[in-house]
C-alpha cells in the first residue's frame, strides 16, 4: 500500500481534466445532500409551530426542553444511521448505500407530516435521521475517489455546499409557507412533504452512477491497512489473509488510525455542538430581538436571518476547497474555529439591533456552518485508505452526533435555567477553543494524494 504523491504539470485552470463522468458523480451526490440540508433546517425553522401542534398543554410549559429533545433524537438517529451506513458502504459499495439512503429518507420524512404527538414525532425524526445518516459519507467517499487530485478538494467543497443550498431552500420555502399559511397552524407539515417528494427524483438520477474503482481495486487486492505514512509505507501490516478485518475495529486497533480517528472525531463534535446547540437557536434569538425592538412582523425575522446566515455558509462551502488548498488543512481548521468563536460572541453578546444581526449572521454562518462542516468533506478522506475510508469518515462525521445529540437537550435546559438563548449560546461557544488547538496534532495532507 502506498500514499500517492501527485507529480504532474500544473493545470491552467482547476477544472482542467474533469470529464462528464466526474460531474455526474458530483451532481448525484450533491443533490442528495441538498435534501439532508433541507431536512436539518426544516426541523429548526418549524420547531415552534410544530411543538405547539403536538405538545399537550402540560408539556408546553417546558417547550425549550422538548425542543432540545426533538433535535437531539434526530441527531441520535442521524449518528447511528450514518455509522452503520458508512460501514456497509465499505462492504457493499458506495452507490448501493446512497440509493437506499435517499429512498428511506424520502419515506420517513414524508411520514413526519402526519405526526400527532410528541412521541410519534420523535420516533419519525429518529427514523429519518437513521435513513439519511449514510447519505453524506458515501457521497464524499465516491467524489473523493473519482475526482482527480488537483480538483478533489474543490469538488468536495462543492458537494458540501449542497447542505447549504438545502438549508437555504428550506428557509425560503418556510418563508413562503409561513407567509401564506395554507394550512393555518398546521402549515409546518407541508415542509416535510416538500422535502420528501423531490428526493424520489434524485433516487432515479443516482441509478446511473458508477461504483468507485479505487474501492473495488483495494478490496480485490485485499489492502486492509487503515492508514499510510508520509513515506508511502503502510502504518500497519496490510495483510493478505482472505478474511477481511472489521473496518470499525481497524480504526481502533491500529495505533495511527486510532489517533487520527479520535482527534478528527473531537473536531467533529465541536463543529456539531456549535451548530446544533448554538447556531440553531439563531432564528429564536432574532425573533426575540425583533419583539424587543418592536419591529413589524417580528416572526418573519427568524426566517430572514436563517436565509442570510445560510448564504454565508454557502459562500464558505464554495470557497473552502480553494482556501484549504491555499493555506493547508490545519490552518484552515484553526481559522474556522477562531472565526466561529469570535462571531458567536459578537452575535449573542454585542448584537442588539436587527440591522446589526443582518451583518453578523452571514459572517457567523460562514464559519459556524460553512467552514465548520466543509473540512469534514475534504480532510478525513485524506487520512484513511479505500477499504476503511467510508467507515472512517462516517464515524468522524456521525459518531460526533452520538455524543453531541445531548447538547441540544442540555441547551434547551440551559435556556430555561439561565433565562435566555444568548447566555446558553455563549457558554456552549467555549467548545471552539479546543477546535483551535487540536488541528496541530494531525498530519498536513496538502499536496498529497489519497492513501491507497
Amino acid at each position: 500500500m502506498q500514499e500517492t504523491h501527485i507529480a504532474q504539470p500544473p493545470k491552467a485552470h482547476w477544472y482542467d481534466g474533469l470529464t462528464p463522468t466526474h460531474w455526474r458523480v458530483l451532481r448525484g451526490s450533491f443533490l442528495g445532500w441538498i435534501f439532508d440540508g433541507f431536512e436539518a433546517l426544516a426541523l429548526v425553522v418549524v420547531l415552534a409551530p410544530m411543538l405547539k401542534s403536538v405538545l399537550t398543554p402540560e408539556q408546553a410549559l417546558s417547550t425549550p426542553v422538548y425542543a432540545g429533545g426533538v433535535i437531539g433524537i434526530t441527531l441520535l438517529g442521524w449518528g447511528v444511521g450514518g455509522l452503520v451506513g458508512g460501514i456497509l458502504a465499505d462492504y457493499v459499495g458506495r452507490k448501493r448505500m446512497m440509493l437506499w439512503s435517499v429512498f428511506l429518507y424520502a419515506m420517513f420524512s414524508g411520514l413526519t407530516a402526519f405526526s400527532g404527538s410528541f412521541f410519534v414525532l420523535c420516533s419519525l425524526r429518529f427514523l429519518t435521521g437513521l435513513a439519511m445518516g449514510s447519505e453524506w459519507s458515501t457521497g464524499v467517499a465516491l467524489v473523493s475517489e473519482t475526482w482527480p487530485e488537483h480538483a478533489r478538494a474543490k469538488g468536495a467543497g462543492f458537494l458540501q455546499s449542497g447542505f447549504g443550498w438545502g438549508t437555504l431552500l428550506a428557509a425560503v420555502v418556510w418563508y413562503a409557507l409561513s407567509s401564506a399559511h395554507p394550512l393555518g397552524a398546521e402549515t409546518w407539515r407541508l415542509m416535510f412533504v416538500a422535502g420528501a417528494l423531490p428526493a424520489l427524483f434524485v433516487l432515479y438520477l443516482r441509478r446511473g452512477l458508477s461504483e468507485s474503482e479505487k474501492w473495488q481495486q483495494a478490496v480485490k487486492e485485499k489492502r486492509w491497512s487503515a492508514t499510510a505514512d508520509a513515506s508511502g509505507r503502510a502504518t500497519a501490516k496490510a495483510g493478505n489473509a482472505d478474511k477481511r478485518p472489521f473496518t470499525l475495529k481497524q480504526l481502533f486497533s491500529e495505533r495511527e488510525a486510532l489517533r487520527r480517528t479520535l482527534l478528527t472525531m473531537l473536531l467533529s463534535v465541536i463543529s456539531t455542538t456549535g451548530w446544533w446547540a448554538i447556531s440553531s437557536w439563531l432564528p429564536t434569538f432574532t425573533v426575540s430581538l425583533a419583539k424587543a425592538t418592536s419591529a413589524a412582523d417580528a416572526l418573519a425575522w427568524g426566517s430572514r436571518i436563517s436565509i442570510v446566515y445560510t448564504v454565508g455558509a454557502i459562500v464558505a462551502y464554495l470557497a473552502s476547497g480553494f482556501i484549504v488548498d491555499s493555506i493547508g488543512r490545519r490552518a484552515f481548521l484553526c481559522m474556522t474555529f477562531v472565526g466561529s468563536l469570535i462571531t458567536t460572541i459578537i452575535t449573542y453578546h454585542y448584537t442588539a439591533t436587527l440591522s446589526g444581526m443582518l451583518i453578523i449572521a452571514p459572517i457567523n454562518g460562514f464559519f459556524t456552518l460553512g467552514c465548520a462542516y466543509a473540512w469534514m468533506a475534504i480532510y478525513p478522506c485524506e487520512l484513511f485508505t479505500p477499504t476503511v475510508r467510508s467507515t472512517a469518515i462516517s464515524f468522524v462525521f456521525n459518531a460526533a452526533r452520538l455524543i453531541a445529540w445531548v447538547f441540544p437537550i442540555l441547551s434547551g435546559s440551559m435556556i430555561k435555567a439561565f433565562g435566555g438563548v444568548s447566555h446558553a449560546a455563549l457558554i456552549m461557544s467555549s467548545c471552539y477553543v479546543l477546535g483551535i488547538l487540536i488541528p496541530w496534532f494531525l498530519p498536513e495532507t496538502r499536496g498529497k494524494g489519497l492513501p491507497e
